[in-house]
């Protein structure tokens, strides 16, 4: 197995155990007069009364969302003008105003991306558009707290509106807005002749938070009380945005799940940002592939390539450049120096995070037996003193391979950096580390797979949202648990604090283990996962 074909694999395996989360259609969209209860759809006149209940003004135009039971919802609603022409690889400009009441009931289109975790994909530049959910009541004793969240999916896929927020809004009492942010080439194509090259998806970001310090308060948000969340690729944005001079003052604190902002070169998923350079020689392979390599006006030509071409050329792995304006420093390297914005941080990883990806290499006809071991382990870690250190660590006996790719994966990559991020954001802010340890999680992918996959990458994201708006089966215990994690996360966002009267103590920056039956803080977790040969390895 090479290098190359390993992390191809590597990466479709992700790919692969994402697609699924959400279905393979988009659920029925309620109108504006549709009352959803427990066991029935039921509706309704649209009078007076509740229409003004669904009909919010902004500064550039009104618009009506839908009232469901205990909550509204406002979709599609834009933050920046459409991406296109001229403005594609272009910092997002403000969106134009609207006359009347535009429709906001239901998702506009998710950002240009292949069919893996959107139903069908998009073409549509069309995108930059974000999604509210907020109780019910219009005018609350006091603004709420506001969540803008930021989707996962590798820079290439996904979507905000796959994300339904009402369980967190609803049970935190707060206003969460879900964003879509340009991918792939599109959103973080690199070229000297592009201002802003390298960075225009985390350019949308801020774009998004500049809208909702100026317009959340029409929808019953505190303005002033903006939490940046995100999973993944969205959890590395807000790694991004941390260091980001641009976003200083955009939001007051922030959530990274899943996403070790300190993350090493070497290591088969960092590093969450490349070099600026390094961007743009991609950028020039995208450019030779789609025949503008010799063009007179190389950004003029990229810009009349087709969507569906751009995305058959485009490299699997996108990642924002820094070394430019928008992301001087690599993240991993400003937070190591301190040089980041000081907000309060809750931030973990789930405990088998490589098993999904395990699982794939394994199902793509890798077995990873005592024989093969150590081809493996060279194909991602090809320093020989590196293989033998994690061999001696990572014994394989018979065939109880793939939870041991899974465990080097998951501790490289995600638990031991975000131990290492965890401790140097604290002695400059107070922090709170998490770890997801549900090892009967709902399976993200339909089929058995080869080994138990545990609390795999993604894995705590039912707790959180319901996915593609279909509610996940969960346990008793696992629906307890899930009320917790959203009480910890939304009284963050309210008070700094994510303790509660009636949740389980969480000490600042003990990390704290999420399981249904066992919530409880954690000494450490560096043995179970190993993190010393992992700090010895750099």
């Amino acid at each position: 197995m090479t290098t190359h074909h390993a992390l191809t694999t590597l990466t479709c395996a992700l790919t692969a155990a994402l697609a699924t989360t959400w279905p393979t259609a988009p659920p029925t969209q309620p109108t504006a007069t549709t009352v959803r209860t427990a066991a029935t759809t039921v509706r309704t006149v649209a009078g007076p009364e509740r229409t003004a209940a669904t009909t919010v003004r902004t500064h550039v135009g009104a618009v009506r969302g839908t009232a469901h039971d205990g909550y509204r919802t406002f979709e599609g609603i834009p933050y920046a003008a459409p991406p296109v022409g001229n403005l594609r690889w272009a910092p997002p400009h403000p969106a134009a105003p609207w006359p009347g009441v535009r429709d906001a009931t239901r998702p506009a289109s998710a950002c240009p991306q292949p069919a893996d975790e959107v139903p069908g994909g998009s073409t549509d530049e069309d995108c930059l558009h974000l999604n509210i959910t907020t109780p019910d009541a219009t005018a609350p004793a006091r603004p709420r707290p506001v969540i803008v969240w930021l989707h996962g999916g590798g820079f290439t896929t996904g979507a905000g509106s796959s994300y339904d927020a009402h369980r967190m809004a609803t049970r935190g009492d707060v206003v969460v807005v879900t964003v879509n942010y340009r991918l792939g080439a599109l959103g973080f194509l690199a070229h000297s002749g592009l201002p802003g090259s390298g960075t225009f998806g985390l350019a949308d970001q801020q774009a998004a938070l500049r809208w909702v310090r100026t317009e959340i308060g029409a929808f019953g948000g505190d303005a002033h009380n903006v939490t940046l969340a995100g999973e993944s690729a969205g959890g590395y944005s807000v790694c991004a945005q941390l260091t980001s001079p641009a976003a200083e003052g955009l939001f007051d604190r922030a959530i990274i799940e899943s996403a070790p902002c300190t993350g090493t070169p070497d290591r088969p998923f960092a590093p969450s940002s490349v070099p600026l350079p390094t961007a743009r020689a991609t950028g020039d392979e995208l450019a030779t592939k789609v025949g503008c390599a010799s063009s007179h006006d190389v950004t003029a030509c990229l810009r009349q390539v087709t969507v569906p071409r751009l995305l058959a050329a485009q490299n699997t792995d996108q990642q924002p450049a820094y070394a430019t304006p928008l992301l001087p420093t690599d993240p991993g390297a400003a937070i190591a120096a301190g040089r980041f914005h000081h907000v309060p941080v809750l931030i973990g990883n789930n405990h088998d995070e490589g098993n999904g990806w395990a699982a794939g290499i394994i199902q793509a006809g890798n077995p990873v037996t005592p024989d093969t071991w150590p081809d493996v382990v060279s194909a991602f870690f090809p320093s020989p003193v590196q293989t033998k250190a994690i061999i001696r660590e990572y014994p394989v006996h018979g065939t109880d391979g793939g939870p041991v790719l899974g465990a080097v994966i998951g501790d490289a990559n995600f638990a031991c950096p975000t131990a290492h991020t965890a401790a140097l954001l604290a002695t400059q802010v107070p922090t709170w580390r998490y770890e997801f340890a549900d090892k009967h999680a709902p399976p993200l992918t339909p089929g058995t797979p080869p080994f138990p996959l545990g609390a795999q990458h993604a894995s705590e994201l039912p707790y959180l949202f319901d996915l593609g708006g279909h509610p996940r089966t969960l346990t008793a215990a696992q629906h307890r648990l899930a009320n917790t994690m959203i009480n910890y996360w939304t009284h963050f966002a309210r008070t700094t604090n994510p303790n509660t009267p009636s949740s389980p103590p969480w000490p600042q920056q003990t990390p704290l283990s999420l399981t249904p039956n066992h919530i409880t803080p954690t000494p450490t977790t560096n043995s179970d996962h190993h993190c010393t040969l992992w700090n010895t390895l750099g």
